[in-house]
Order: structure tokens, then C-alpha cells, then sequence
């Protein structure tokens, strides 16, 4: 017991690591240790849940409770109100091990990769200061809509999971800079994304795309975007299965497309806001719109000279693709380089 007196390489850290512990006494810690101490680790011990006694170091900054076979974490870390980062790495926590309380704690920082997750718990999406949220490596197999409540959030690591698709929701993220996706088994990316407007480095290695986005050019600040192991493709079959578009969407089109003047006194409020949901075509030889019915387009960007990346984008009717022609390719001729900034995208990882 002595041991943890002088354990800690410096003042304000005590390191309990790697010391076979499978429960926590603090008797021969003095009170002034208790309370100086800003940052606690208790890796790699034998800790089956967080101990109660954890809770006896009111002025806790940090803590790591990783490596051990942690299963519970007691209501009494709900205590540790200056508690700002918490590693819980390689465990065996589960949506059913946090207390219930938990979403009332001010963290910023935290890590639950390695562990069982296999829905995020409720409780993490009223962490309203939380920077940085890891739960990679678990078995997710969904993102809740809710993660649009994490406002603060910076950086999302759910890499290695069992994911299948995006929320929109996570567009609604304003700071969100790091998204790491890689290692799960997404087919397609929400083109409400584009409104991640902080976004620097996407990370979609290993999952099942066959193509992004569009509107992905547009995301100004993005310059790390990783794709390799997708079954990106250079050709596709053109799709032309084209719905016609409905009366009602054939009136809004021409509201749109003429300038036709309304206020809200002229129109019911469902369709005024039906009004506000007009797409306008991407086709720069069309000045029309379209709401429900489109053409699906695959058209292609070049990367450094070397890779094609397929991009989706919808037309507001067959009219306005690309002419047929022999060529196999001709619906997947190259953007304009203009499209891509020199400098956007400067690492973009495919092979």
C-alpha cells in the first residue's frame, strides 16, 4: 500500500498501472494526495468495475481505466464534477454498464473503443460539452440520430464497427472535424454531409461504397479523405428508371423555374414549405429544379492524376444526361478540373 504514496511521475498524477490490482484501497493515501491529485490511472490491472473509492479525489482531471475486465461503472462517478477526459479502452463495457446519471457529467474527452458497445447508451447524447467521442472497435451497428445533440463534438471515432448507414443528423455537427468511419460496412454517404463545414479529414477506408456524393466538392475545408478497400468502380450501367414527377411537383417546378411570385398569405404552409424544398439542377445547361423525382448520374473526378472517383449527383429529368454515343464511358466522363480546388483533397487515399 505504501507503493501508491510515491507512485506518479510528477505532481498532481498517480499511476496505479500494471499492479494486479483487483479491487482499490485508499487507506494509506493521505488526504492531501487525494485532493492534489489531478490525474489517476489504473490501467491494466484486474478491475471488474470502476471502484467506489475513485470517487474520494475530488479535484480529478483525468482518468484512465483501461485494460482491465470492467463491466460496471458505479454511479458514483457521476461525483468527479471536475472530471474532464475518461479512457475506458478494451473493457467489457456495454450500452448497460453506464449509470444513469452519466450524461450530467461536464467530460470532453471520451474514449470506450475496444469494449462491447452495440448501441450507444442515451447517456452519451446529453454530454453537452464532449469535444472527442471514441467507440471504435465495438459492435455498433448504427449511429443514432441523437449524435446531432453532441454540438461540441470535434472529433467521432466508430471505426471497426458493424455499421451499416450515416444519419443525415450527423450533418448537424458545426465543429465536427475528424469523422473516422473506416472498417465498417457502409454502402452510401448522405449528401447532407456537405454541411459539415469543418470537416478536415474523413476517413472511409474498408466499407462497401461504390460512390460519394456529389456535393462532397463542396466540403471548403476537407483535405484528408481516405476510400481505399470500397468497391469503387469506373463504370456503371446507366440508370434512366425515371418516376414521372406528380402535379403537384410539376406546379412547383414551374413556380421555381419562372420566378412566379407567392408569399405566405398566398399558399397553405405545407406547401410553402414544399416550395423551400427545391433542388436546383446540377446540369449547367438547365435552369430547372426538381423535389421528388430525379435522375440518378454517376460522373467521375480525377485525383492526382491517377484515380477516377466516382460521384453521384441527381438531374431533374433523363433530358438532362449526357448524350448517348459509343463510348462505354460516356456516362462517366471526368468533372471540369475546376471542380477540384489545387488546393482541396491534398491526401487522397484510394489504393
Amino acid at each position: 500500500m505504501e507503493a501508491y504514496e510515491g507512485a506518479g511521475p510528477g505532481e498532481g498524477v498517480l499511476d496505479l498501472s500494471r499492479l494486479n490490482l483487483s479491487s482499490l484501497s485508499l487507506d494509506n493515501v493521505s488526504e492531501e494526495r487525494k485532493r492534489d491529485t489531478r490525474q489517476l490511472y489504473l490501467t491494466f490491472n484486474r478491475l471488474t468495475s470502476l471502484p467506489v473509492s475513485v470517487c474520494l479525489f475530488s479535484n480529478l482531471e483525468f482518468l484512465d481505466i483501461s485494460n482491465n475486465g470492467m463491466s460496471v461503472i458505479c454511479e458514483d462517478i457521476t461525483r468527479l464534477i471536475k472530471l474532464r477526459t475518461l479512457i475506458a479502452k478494451n473493457n467489457r463495457l456495454d450500452e448497460f454498464s453506464l449509470p444513469k446519471e452519466f450524461g450530467s457529467m461536464q467530460l470532453e474527452v471520451l474514449n470506450f473503443s475496444g469494449n462491447r458497445f452495440e448501441v450507444m447508451p442515451g447517456q452519451l447524447m446529453n454530454l453537452q460539452r464532449l469535444q472527442s467521442l471514441s467507440l471504435g472497435g465495438n459492435r455498433l451497428k448504427s449511429i443514432p440520430g441523437e449524435i446531432e445533440n453532441l454540438t461540441s463534438l470535434e472529433l467521432l471515432y466508430l471505426g471497426g464497427n458493424q455499421i451499416t448507414c450515416i444519419p443525415p443528423e450527423l450533418a448537424n455537427l458545426p465543429y465536427l472535424s475528424y469523422l473516422v468511419l473506416c472498417d465498417n460496412r457502409i454502402q452510401s454517404i448522405p449528401p447532407q454531409l456537405t454541411r459539415l463545414h469543418s470537416l478536415r479529414s474523413l476517413s472511409l477506408h474498408n466499407n462497401l461504397l461504390t460512390y460519394l456524393p456529389r456535393e462532397i466538392l463542396s466540403l471548403v475545408r476537407l483535405h484528408e479523405l481516405s476510400l481505399r478497400g470500397n468497391p469503387l468502380v469506373v463504370r456503371f450501367v446507366k440508370e434512366m428508371t425515371y418516376d414521372p414527377p406528380s402535379l403537384l411537383e410539376l406546379a412547383a417546378r414551374t413556380v421555381k423555374s419562372r420566378n412566379v411570385p407567392y408569399s405566405p398569405c398566398d399558399l397553405p404552409s405545407h406547401l410553402l414549405h414544399y416550395l423551400d424544398l427545391a433542388s436546383k439542377c446540377p446540369n449547367p445547361k438547365c435552369a430547372g429544379v426538381y423535389f421528388d423525382s430525379c435522375v440518378r448520374h454517376i460522373k467521375f473526378v480525377d485525383f492526382c492524376g491517377k484515380y477516377r472517383l466516382p460521384l453521384m449527383h441527381y438531374l431533374c429529368s433523363p433530358e438532362c444526361t449526357s448524350p448517348c454515343s459509343s463510348n462505354p464511358q460516356s456516362d462517366a466522363e471526368s468533372e471540369d478540373k475546376s471542380s477540384v480546388p489545387a488546393d482541396r483533397l491534398q491526401r487522397v487515399l484510394l489504393g
